[in-house]
C-alpha cells in the first residue's frame, strides 16, 4: 500500500493538522489513503468509478471529495498552507484559459457563469497569485472571457500585502496603476501599445514574472486541473487547492 500513497510521511505530516476534527457521527475512514485516492484521481484525469481498489471504495473517495468541496474543506487548507509563511515582499499575477468538457454544462445549484460558450468551446478561467517562488497563494475562477484585470483587485484585497506586483500588460490600466499606489505597491507592469507615455518598468524585475507561468505549467499537469470535468466551480476549486499544496507547498 505505501508506494500508492501520494503524500509522503512529510507532506502528511504538513497536511495532517488542517484536517477537521471532533465531527460526530460515525469515525472517518483511513484519511492518508482516502485522500490519495482523489489525489489519483485528479492526476490522472480518470472517472471516480475507475479509481483503483486499494484506495477505497470509489464512492468513498468521491463522497469525501465533493462534501468537503462543499464545505470549502480544501480550499480552507490551502489558504492555512499559504499564509502560514513570511508575507511575501513579491507577487505576480496571471490567468490560465481552462477547457470545459461537456460535462461541466448546466450546473444546478452551483456557482453559475464559471464557464463560458465560444467558438472554441466552453472555458473557463483561473486567476492566480503567486509568490516570489512561484507558489500559489490565491486563486479565483471566471468564465473565459472575462477580462484579467477584472479579478486583480479582489485577490490582492484578500492576501498581505506586498510590496511589489509583477503583471503583463492586460492589466495597465491608470484605475488598476492608481489603486495599487495608494497602497504603496509599486507596479511592475509594461504599458500597452496605445500609450503615448509609456510607463518606465523595471526590466529586471519584471523578467522574474516567468514563475506564475511555470506554476500555471506545474499546476496544468494534473489532468483534471488542465480540463475542467466538475460541472459545479466549487468542486474544481478545489481540485485546484489540493494540486496546489502537493505540488507547490509540500
Amino acid at each position: 500500500m505505501t508506494h500508492l500513497l501520494w503524500l509522503s510521511d512529510d507532506a502528511w505530516a504538513a497536511i495532517e493538522p488542517h484536517l477537521p476534527r471532533g465531527k460526530p457521527g460515525k469515525p472517518r475512514v483511513d484519511d492518508r489513503r482516502v485522500i490519495s485516492g482523489i489525489l489519483h484521481v485528479l492526476k490522472t484525469g480518470c472517472r471516480w468509478r475507475d479509481c483503483p481498489a486499494k484506495y477505497g471504495p470509489h464512492t468513498t473517495i468521491y463522497n469525501r471529495y465533493n462534501r468537503w468541496s462543499k464545505r470549502r474543506i480544501w480550499q480552507r487548507i490551502f489558504e492555512k498552507m499559504a499564509a502560514a509563511g513570511p508575507v511575501p515582499e513579491e507577487l505576480c499575477i496571471d490567468t490560465s484559459h481552462v477547457k470545459a468538457h461537456r460535462s461541466a454544462a448546466g450546473s444546478k445549484g452551483g456557482v453559475r457563469g464559471s464557464d463560458w460558450r465560444s467558438r472554441g468551446g466552453r472555458t473557463s478561467k483561473i486567476h492566480a497569485l503567486a509568490d516570489d517562488r512561484g507558489r500559489p497563494v490565491a486563486f479565483a475562477l471566471t468564465p473565459g472571457n472575462v477580462a484579467d484585470i477584472t479579478m486583480a483587485i479582489p485577490l490582492l484585497a484578500a492576501v498581505d500585502k506586498p510590496k511589489r506586483l509583477l503583471a503583463d500588460k492586460a492589466y495597465d490600466a491608470d484605475s488598476f496603476r492608481n489603486w495599487l499606489k495608494r497602497r504603496k505597491i509599486k507596479a511592475v507592469i509594461p504599458s500597452t501599445a496605445t500609450r503615448r507615455t509609456p510607463y518606465p518598468i523595471d526590466q529586471k524585475t519584471y523578467r522574474r514574472r516567468n514563475v506564475i507561468e511555470r506554476m500555471f505549467c506545474k499546476l496544468k499537469n494534473w489532468r483534471r486541473i488542465a480540463t475542467r470535468y466538475d460541472r459545479h466551480a466549487q468542486n474544481y476549486l478545489s481540485g485546484l487547492a489540493l494540486a496546489a499544496i502537493v505540488c507547490q507547498w509540500i
